[in-house]
């Protein structure tokens, strides 16, 4: 069944210059990455430090997109904010700067009752102008959306997705039998452990951010995927964890960041700067960091 969205969704890093602007540039390097692999965008999403990117850094970046976007490329466009009137006015300017759709974080300074979360997402979709996708991630939000919000949510006919990164295998199984038979709702994967093996049971995409450093592994993985060639996805399953794992053990997601900016650095990709609150790493971290993914590479060719 062809939905509407589906495939590789990599929540891309927003590249920076010195002065906190978004390198556009960089972001024509990256989309051209991507597209080369059948990989499309997730703009300012946690990868992309979407909670400190101004409004008007926002617009250059989702513009910047647009404008280097391949013919079969799709723009997702995140939503992360508290002000409700502010999120359906960035939605709607994302769309008519020709985002395909947006997806949205739950609010997080307070925590939400169920009834709230529905009400939450039915505001955005009753008022921004293009489709709405739902994303769920607890790392940041301190809240899960119940999988009964869920599917009274996707009725909406606004709603068109469900972005989920629970690390909840229960959930995830449930999500994929619920919605791989619906035409007008889809399921991300955004546990990249799990690439494979939501695919293998049917999800209908995946939401990987190792897939900033490594694209064209998640593109044989999905690719391994659609011709059912599970032994060959399970091994660049393997190949991605081990690439994740690089940059993400035993830091925190903020750090883990960074490092992900010094080994896209270390391709020519971007340079490593950081929006406030975060920081770039240490020297001592960036010299250990590109070792280890020389050698990873090395292992690989």
């Amino acid at each position: 069944m062809k939905k509407r969205f589906s495939g590789i969704v990599v929540p891309m890093i927003t590249p920076l210059n010195k002065d906190f602007t978004v390198d556009v540039v960089a972001v024509e390097r990256i989309m051209k990455l991507f597209a080369k692999h059948g990989i499309h965008p997730l703009l300012l999403g946690t990868t992309g430090e979407s909670s400190s990117v101004s409004e008007t850094e926002s617009y250059r970046f989702v513009e910047a997109a647009v404008k280097a976007k391949s013919e079969n490329q799709c723009i997702y466009a995140g939503l992360v904010g508290n002000q409700v009137s502010t999120l359906i006015e960035r939605g709607n300017k994302y769309i008519a700067l020709g985002a395909d759709v947006v997806v949205a974080t739950l609010p997080s300074y307070y925590i939400l009752t169920p009834a709230q979360m529905a009400t939450f997402y039915t505001q955005l979709a009753d008022h921004i102008s293009g489709p709405v996708m739902m994303y769920n991630i607890k790392a940041t939000t301190q809240m899960t959306i119940p999988l009964a919000v869920v599917k009274e949510l996707s009725t909406h006919p606004n709603i068109w997705g469900l972005k989920d990164s629970e690390r909840d295998a229960d959930r995830m199984k449930e999500c994929i039998e619920t919605y791989k038979g619906r035409a007008d709702f889809a399921y991300f994967c955004g546990w990249g452990a799990q690439s494979c093996g939501s695919l293998q049971l049917g999800a209908d995409g995946i939401v990987p951010s190792t897939g900033n450093i490594v694209p064209e592994m998640y593109g044989e993985l999905y690719n391994a995927a659609m011709t059912r060639d599970w032994g060959k996805c399970i091994n660049y399953q393997t190949f991605t964890d081990e690439a994740a794992t690089i940059y993400q053990k035993d830091r925190t997601l903020g750090e883990s960041l960074a490092a992900l900016k010094i080994l896209m650095n270390a391709e020519g990709i971007c340079n490593t700067t950081m929006m406030p609150p975060l920081t770039e790493l240490s020297q001592d971290e960036l010299q250990k960091i590109t070792e280890q993914y020389s050698k990873f590479k090395n292992k690989q060719a």
